[in-house]
């Protein structure tokens, strides 16, 4: 079971697929990369199919389940074998459910209160969202001080440029992208493409 989903590595792919015939040579290429923990978006009518087949097919690859917004989306994600759950946002019902789901998940915050109301609940490890568009690196960096116990895994407009700066804080343990998965590249099946992008990737930390 994934203990922790933040240290899994430094960047964790943010999935959309159309088909879920490209799910298990896509996770091939990231794992083959170094990048095992993928988070498959529920975003498309494809999502569930591709989170059963990486799941079957795919045993170094740690597959997730992103935009869980439901008791239902929880339940159906790992009926279909996640490892773990990331939610844009969270409530009171569906952080219970994500609780009660034997996974490790990350809520979606974006505010101070957020946070606090997350630690008063137990919950320590959060996804930070849209990072950009909520402050970036600045705001992050403030909450460390009156907020240490609280990590996160930043995603929403990093690159590969921006990704090492994010890395570098005391309070982050992975971010999330999608840049190592152009649309482009899973339309032309170029998944060597895919593995070169994650290796770089992989490649980030500090």
């Amino acid at each position: 079971m994934t203990s922790s989903v933040l240290d899994l590595a430094p960047v964790v792919p943010v999935v959309v697929l159309e088909d879920a015939a490209d799910a298990v040579p896509l996770a091939r290429a990231l794992v083959a990369g170094g990048l095992p923990a993928i988070e498959v978006t529920l975003r498309t009518a494809a999502a569930l199919d591709a989170i059963k087949a990486i799941a079957a097919e795919v045993p170094d690859a740690v597959v997730g389940a992103g935009t869980v917004i439901s008791v239902q989306n929880v339940s159906d994600t790992v009926a279909a074998g996640a490892r773990f759950l990331v939610s844009p946002g969270w409530t009171d019902t569906l952080l219970d459910a994500m609780k009660a789901s034997g996974v490790p998940f990350l809520p979606g915050v974006s505010t101070t209160s957020e946070v606090v109301a997350l630690l008063e609940r137990g919950v320590t490890e959060m996804k930070f969202f849209p990072a950009e568009a909520a402050g970036g690196t600045a705001y992050l960096k403030a909450l460390s001080s009156p907020l240490p116990q609280a990590r996160f895994c930043p995603t929403g407009g990093i690159s590969p440029a921006s990704a090492p700066s994010y890395l570098a804080l005391p309070n982050v343990g992975c971010v999330g992208g999608s840049w190592m998965v152009p649309a482009d590249a899973v339309a032309a099946k170029d998944w060597a493409r895919v593995e070169r992008l994650a290796s770089g990737a992989a490649a980030l930390r500090g």
